[in-house]
């Protein structure tokens, strides 16, 4: 259902159709995240901070799009926020410190680091592809397609990448005795 409801307003904005059934979608899309979040705030849940910046972004290049008749704006969405993604991870790769522990503890963890680094920085990477790929198709193939490479190639993509992580981390996982 939480998938549901985060796609929730990228069904509504990724329709193609003609120019002004577009911009309602687009304002659609802009006023569900907002109808979305006014919710969780009224059942006093949490909101993830994934949708506040989800807010943010549909938000500037949404409203960039409508305010200025211009789909450029809507088409960079993606990629900020994969590339944003990317960021954030490699961020995290970067800052985060080793854990102190004595050298004997040190040695034994030292192969579940390098897994774990290794899965951080392909996530970084993939992320990286995906906002690539979205402006290639974005700005060489017609809105129609871009629209369908968003929502059903995106996902296929990410789709692929989750298995080939879960059969990467299979390789690295022991069995409990």
């Amino acid at each position: 259902m939480k998938f549901l409801f985060d796609l929730f307003p990228v069904l509504l904005s990724s329709s193609p159709s003609s120019s002004s059934t577009s911009t309602r979608r687009r304002r659609s899309a802009i006023a569900a995240t907002v109808l979305q979040i006014g919710w969780l705030k009224w059942k006093r849940r949490k909101v993830d901070k994934m949708m506040w910046v989800t807010l943010a972004i549909i938000a500037v290049f949404g409203g960039a799009t409508l305010a200025l008749h211009d789909e450029t704006f809507i088409k960079w969405k993606p990629t900020v926020l994969y590339w944003l993604f990317g960021a954030v991870i490699a961020g995290g790769a970067v800052a985060v410190p080793q854990e102190r522990h004595p050298r004997d503890a040190r040695r034994a963890a030292a192969p579940a680091r390098r897994v774990w680094t290794r899965l951080n920085w392909s996530w970084a990477a993939f992320f990286v592809f995906m906002g690539g790929a979205n402006l290639y198709v974005a700005f060489n193939f017609p809105t129609e397609t871009w629209v369908n490479f968003k929502l059903f190639g995106g996902m296929g993509l990410m789709l692929v990448f989750v298995v080939l992580q879960a059969v990467f981390l299979a390789r690295h996982m022991e069995e409990k005795q």
